[in-house]
């Protein structure tokens, strides 16, 4: 089922890229397309999803929030059609690429300072077109331990297009029927040297997974504001709502005069 959601996807996202030209019908049409392939690709997932304060149907923003893995996206996009922000890596990545391709993806050079000012336009024509945007600002997925801390730049897409900051918080609630932890982990969360691959046919063998959605107060910033305190505002909202998997070993660290002699 899985295949062939994927096949499906594919196949209406190519129908869109050939017989629609224009740029915002493209977009729209392709985040349409991403939103009822992963309505019933996560209900396939059994996911469980609770969605917590909602925003209207007319409401434009620039959403930002933390990321594990792709359940996220897809539980997300499940929600309302929206434009995600990814990496030219994405991009350059085989089989991934066309998929992200596909959803209307914005492509972001996080590589090089310079690129990503020019690039950050992408967001703000979108934002100022009416478009819902999703940011990851930790600018990777992570294994569930802690909201890592957020990049600035790209947040500030939001001042320029003269729309509001939405944090979003994503928690898995249980998997399985039990609590979300380390025995778990490796099933939900996609990070580190974990292949798309094996992370997908993981997610494949659960038997069900409850997640939640909040949509946290939403603040507007102003051009010129310090973006670094626009971000740990951000930060601070969504990581005071995160449930971080359960069962992390405590690492004690050693006393600098109590290590053990390197010779």
């Amino acid at each position: 089922m899985f295949i062939g959601a994927v096949v499906v996807f594919l196949t209406r996202g190519y129908f869109i890229h050939f017989f629609y030209k224009d740029p915002k019908v493209r977009l729209d049409k392709f985040s349409s397309n991403l939103c009822s392939v992963s309505g019933w690709l996560i209900r396939q997932l059994d996911v469980k999803l609770k969605v917590v304060n909602k925003p209207a149907e007319n409401t434009h923003c620039l959403m930002v929030s933390n990321h594990m893995g792709f359940i996220d996206i897809l539980c997300l996009a499940s929600i309302n059609p929206m434009l995600f922000v990814t990496s030219h890596e994405m991009r350059e990545t085989p089989f991934l690429g066309l998929l992200t391709e596909m959803a209307g993806c914005l492509f972001v050079e996080r590589r090089s300072r310079g690129k990503i000012l020019n690039e950050m336009k992408s967001i703000v024509e979108a934002l100022q077109r009416g478009q819902r945007v999703v940011l990851y600002p930790e600018a990777t997925s992570t294994n569930g331990e802690q909201v890592l801390p957020f990049k600035r730049t790209l947040m500030m897409a939001a001042a320029h297009a003269g729309v509001p900051i939405q944090p979003v918080v994503f928690n898995f609630k249980s998997v399985n029927g039990e609590a979300f932890s380390m025995k778990w982990r490796d099933s939900v969360c996609w990070y580190g040297d974990i292949s798309f691959v094996t992370s997908m046919s993981k997610a494949l063998c659960l038997d069900y997974v409850e997640a939640e959605i909040e949509f946290l107060p939403s603040f507007r910033t102003e051009v010129g504001e310090d973006r670094g305190l626009v971000a740990d505002r951000a930060h601070a909202m969504i990581a005071a709502k995160f449930h971080p998997v359960q069962g992390v070993p405590v690492v004690h660290e050693v006393p600098a005069n109590m290590e053990t002699d390197p010779t």
